[in-house]
């Protein structure tokens, strides 16, 4: 097992964070050692949490929809600190254990069973944001259907947000 490639920064150790680590507690309910790691850089942190906070927290996304998509980006991207970071998130949100399972297993979206109404499709989305960058027409069109612009805006910015602190933990070895 691999240690993290950076310090942890431990909360209270620093004065001038006592601020945004508040803010990280307020929100997260502890400052976990993906925070511990960004703390060592004020700017990224505050821009991080205003961020992660405002998709996780404010947008129109449904819970379960919101942790499906965090879930299939840390299965794709290899980032199992993530996962089992957002298990309970899911559980909460009403995802039955087994499509955890299922997810954690890396199976094609059509493979998966229990989805509701409009996850395949979303899924689709995950798949093509993250794999390939690109979304064909294809997978966009029946989630332009279902969603409006702002629910759109906010599934992409879901995507590609999680695919971000996928590849930041994955890169710095954060909880391994």
């Amino acid at each position: 097992m691999n240690a993290c490639r950076v310090g942890l920064v431990t909360p209270g150790t620093r004065p001038e964070l006592a601020d945004v680590e508040a803010r990280i507690a307020a929100a997260r309910g502890r400052i976990s050692p993906l925070y511990q790691v960004l703390l060592n850089s004020p700017a990224v942190v505050q821009g991080w949490e205003a961020m992660l906070t405002a998709i996780r927290l404010n947008t129109a996304v449904p819970p379960r929809l919101r942790e499906l998509i965090i879930l299939r980006v840390a299965t794709l991207n290899n980032a199992p600190y993530e996962f089992e970071a957002h298990v309970p998130h899911a559980l909460a949100a009403g995802m039955p254990q087994t499509l955890v399972d299922a997810l954690r297993g890396g199976p094609a979206a059509s493979a998966l069973q229990g989805l509701e109404p409009g996850e395949a499709e979303v899924l689709a989305l995950t798949d093509a944001m993250t794999r390939d960058i690109e979304v064909p027409d294809a997978v966009f069109a029946p989630l332009r259907a279902r969603y409006d612009d702002t629910l759109l805006v906010e599934l992409a910015a879901t995507v590609g947000a999680y695919n971000m602190v996928s590849r930041f933990l994955v890169a710095l070895r954060v909880g391994h």
